[in-house]
C-alpha cells in the first residue's frame, strides 16, 4: 500500500512550470512566526516522550513549546493523561523536564496541589477563597494519543488523529517494536540560528544527502524521493551498501548489521527508515535505536531543535555487546549528520538576507518541501505576498487574507 501512495505535485508558484520556494521574508520575519506557532504547531500532533519513561504511576514528562508546556503523567489507575503544565491560581508553571511525583503535582509559587489524575486537592488558606469550587479547577486536559509507545499531544483539538494521519505508514513502524524501545540517554536540546522552517524543508528532503552527507552516501543507498499521503506524513528508505565504507566508524556498522539483531528480518537489519509528520517531526528508524527530530520555532531566525533517541535494549547476553557496539557507532555517525544539517541549514539563513536572492525552482526530490509549504500557506496566506507587509502590519493582513479565503470558499 505504501509504494501506492502518490507524490503531491500541487504547486502554489511557478518557475518554468516547477514550484518555488517560499519567500525570502518568510524566514526571517518574528511577526509570522506568532502566526505559524498559534496557526500550524499548536494543532499538531507534537511528541513528548516514551511510554517507558512514564510507565509507573507518578511519572512524567514534560514538552515546552514556543509559549506553551505541556505535562503527561500517569495516574495511581495507571491511566495516562495530558494536561497544560501550567497551575490553575496564577499561572506558575508546575513541573520540569521528567521524573516522578509520589502522590501530589505541588504548585512552587503557592502550594496548590493537584492528584496524579489532575484533580485539584489542595488549597493552602482555603478559607480566603469563599465559595472556590476545586471540582472545575482541575488541570486542564490535553488531547493525547500514542503510536508505536510514542506519546504525542496536541494542544487545539481537532483534525485527523495520529493513527489517521500516518495511515498504512503506522502499518511500516509496527514492524520495529519501536514500544520496546528505552531512552539511550537524556534528551538532547539545542539552538539553531535558522528559522524553523530552513531545518523542515531540509528534513523533507534526501536531494542533499549525496554532496551534504559524504558519510550517509558512503555507507547508504537512500531514495531520493519517497513517497507522502495526503496528511503530509512522508517516508523514505535508505539501504546499507554492500561495499564497505572507507570510514572505520561506517565500516563497522555495516559489518554488525549483518549479524547482530537476527530476531529482525534480514531487510529490516540492513534499513534505516525515515519518516515525516507535517509541520516539525522527524522520526528516524535504524534496526539498533529510533530518534525524534523535532524543529519548534523560536524566533524568525532561530529554532529550538529537540532531539531525544531510543534503544533497543539486548534480549539475551550475547547479543548485547554487538547491539551496544552498533547503537555507540550510529550515535557517533548521526551526531556528524546533525553536525552537517545545522552547518547547512545556518548556511541558507544567511543566504536569506541577501538582496540577490530570489526563490528558486524546486525539484520533484522536494516534493514533499512543496507539500510543505502549500500547507505554510494555507494557514499563514499571508506568505503568498512577494514582499513582507508593514511592521505592524502582518498579523492584520493575514487575518484579512483568511477572511477572504474563507468567503470565497
Amino acid at each position: 500500500m505504501i509504494d501506492q501512495i502518490k507524490n503531491q505535485t500541487a504547486r502554489s508558484d511557478v518557475h518554468g512550470g516547477l514550484a518555488v520556494s517560499l519567500p525570502a521574508w518568510a524566514y526571517t520575519s518574528d511577526e509570522l512566526i506568532d502566526i505559524e506557532y498559534e496557526n500550524l504547531i499548536l494543532p499538531s500532533w507534537q511528541f513528548v516522550c516514551h511510554i517507558s519513561e512514564v510507565a509507573k504511576p507518578g511519572d512524567y514528562a514534560t514538552l515546552d513549546l514556543k509559549r506553551d508546556s505541556i505535562l503527561v503523567m500517569r495516574g495511581k489507575d495507571k491511566v495516562l493523561r495530558a494536561f497544560m503544565n501550567v497551575c490553575r491560581h496564577r499561572a506558575a508553571k508546575l513541573l520540569d523536564g521528567s521524573g516522578h511525583c509520589k502522590a501530589r503535582v505541588t504548585c512552587p509559587y503557592h502550594g496548590w496541589s493537584y492528584d496524579l489524575n489532575g484533580e485539584l486537592k489542595g488549597v493552602p488558606a482555603e478559607k480566603t477563597f469563599p465559595g472556590i469550587e476545586k471540582e472545575q479547577l482541575g488541570l486542564k486536559p490535553v488531547e493525547m494519543e500514542i503510536l508505536a509507545g510514542m506519546v504525542f499531544t496536541r494542544v487545539v483539538p481537532g483534525g485527523p488523529s495520529l493513527r489517521e494521519s500516518f495511515g498504512d505508514m503506522a502499518d511500516v513502524i509496527a514492524g520495529y517494536n519501536l514500544e520496546e524501545m528505552v531512552p539511550g540517554g537524556p534528551v538532547w536540546i539545542d539552538s539553531w540560528n535558522c528559522n524553523w522552517k530552513i531545518a523542515v524543508d531540509n528534513n523533507l528532503e534526501n536531494y542533499h544527502v549525496p554532496i551534504g552527507h559524504p558519510g550517509l552516501n558512503r555507507m547508504l543507498d537512500s531514495d531520493l524521493t519517497g513517497v507522502i499521503n495526503q496528511h503530509g506524513v512522508a517516508y523514505s528508505k535508505s539501504v546499507l551498501k554492500g561495499i564497505p565504507s572507507a570510514n572505520r566508524a561506517e565500516r563497522m556498522y555495516q559489518h554488525l548489521a549483518k549479524d547482530a539483531l537476527r530476531d529482525l528480518p534480514a531487510d529490516v537489519r540492513k534499513t534505516w527508515t525515515f519518516f515525516s509528520m507535517a509541520p516539525n517531526i522527524g522520526l528516524d528508524i535504524y534496526p539498533d535505536s529510533f530518534d525524534i527530530f523535532q524543529i519548534l520555532p523560536m524566533g524568525g531566525e532561530t529554532c529550538v531543535m529537540r532531539y531525544p533517541i531510543y534503544v533497543r535494549p539486548a534480549k539475551d547476553q550475547g547479543a548485547s555487546r554487538e547491539l551496544k557496539a552498533m547503537q555507540y557507532l550510529n550515535a557517533r555517525i548521526n551526531r556528524q549528520v546533525g553536525a552537517e544539517d545545522r552547518e547547512l541549514c545556518e548556511r541558507v539563513q544567511l543566504g536569506m538576507g541577501s538582496h540577490g536572492y530570489e526563490p528558486g525552482p524546486l525539484s520533484n526530490y522536494e516534493h514533499a518541501v512543496v507539500d510543505f509549504h502549500d500547507r505554510i500557506r494555507a494557514a499563514c496566506p499571508v506568505v503568498n505576498e512577494v514582499r513582507a507587509p508593514a511592521a505592524g502590519t502582518l498579523r492584520r493582513r493575514n487575518d484579512a487574507l483568511r477572511e477572504t479565503s474563507r468567503s470565497a470558499a
